[in-house]
């Protein structure tokens, strides 16, 4: 076993992020991708996305002028992908959850890329086994919130019912939903903590309620009007502008992040590439903002 524990074995460590270091030791943040979109229910492809997402990288400056920082400035590796087993989504998922798991026993911060919104799902329910208190945000067009689809009870469009279940549904704050069926907007309505409306003053209403808990974000790129984030399985008109989705990570910066995710971005679906150029500026300002 090395420093980092045998959880390592199931990563491929051949790709990395903007400016990713290589020692995980004396990394605060460590950048993981899940390729998997086996529960994919419209436009397959988003297993693309973690590595589009990091080639696209090198298009942006280290340099941030929203925030007026080097992302140099910050600590943090890339372990490089989860060796998904393809026809499981089970085992998948359980190595997964083993990454986090092996990342947060290290008090470290996972920024994991997506593959489909499933993948999250693991994340988060090792951030609850460390932070009983956890408390999830999440970006999104669609609800999530199916109590089956297709008769499947992990799928990504029950994600965020299965983490309801989990850590219970008032510590579930979802923002910029706008997309489900009226059963998931009911369940909605009575069970989680649903921000109708406008992100930003919905965002700001929220924060203090949430000073000094532990916070997982989850940030799926189709939150954002399709107009500026094509490349995604499940587009959905009437969201967020790229700038909109910008200032909502930076005004989270208050809070106590312990795991971030970006999910959902389907390369194949934007031959201009800016869904995942956007995705990778995403990173760089979480980056940047929460570690």
């Amino acid at each position: 076993m090395n420093q980092e524990g045998n959880w390592t074995g199931l990563l491929d460590r051949s790709t990395g992020f903007l400016g990713a270091c290589e020692e995980y030791e004396s990394s605060r943040g460590v950048i993981f991708g899940v390729p998997m979109d086996f529960t994919t229910s419209f436009r397959p492809g988003t297993r693309l996305g973690p590595r589009r997402i990091r080639e696209s990288s090198v298009g942006i400056e280290e340099y941030s002028f929203y925030r007026n920082q080097d992302i140099f400035e910050k600590s943090y590796c890339d372990l490089g992908d989860v060796v998904v087993c393809y026809g499981d989504p089970g085992a998948s998922l359980e190595m997964t959850k083993q990454v986090a798991r092996g990342i947060l026993a290290g008090g470290k911060v996972p920024l994991v890329l997506g593959g489909e919104h499933l993948i999250s799902l693991p994340v988060i329910q090792a951030a609850a086994e460390r932070h009983p208190e956890l408390a999830v945000l999440q970006f999104d067009a669609h609800a999530d919130l199916r109590p089956d689809y297709l008769g499947q009870v992990q799928s990504h469009a029950t994600v965020m019912r299965r983490t309801a279940e989990l850590i219970g549904g008032q510590n579930l704050y979802q923002f910029g939903i706008r997309s489900g069926s009226r059963e998931e907007w009911e369940f909605a309505r009575r069970e989680t903590r649903l921000q109708p409306g406008p992100v930003i003053p919905a965002l700001e209403r929220v924060l203090q309620d949430l000073k000094g808990r532990p916070v997982y974000i989850t940030l799926d790129i189709d939150v954002i009007d399709p107009a500026f984030a094509p490349g995604t399985g499940t587009p959905e008109a009437g969201g967020l502008t790229s700038r909109e989705m910008i200032d909502a990570i930076h005004l989270m910066g208050g809070l106590r992040v312990v795991g971030f995710d970006l999910v959902e971005v389907s390369p194949a679906y934007d031959p201009s590439e800016r869904t995942a150029v956007l995705a990778a500026l995403l990173l760089r300002e979480a980056i940047l903002t929460y570690l």
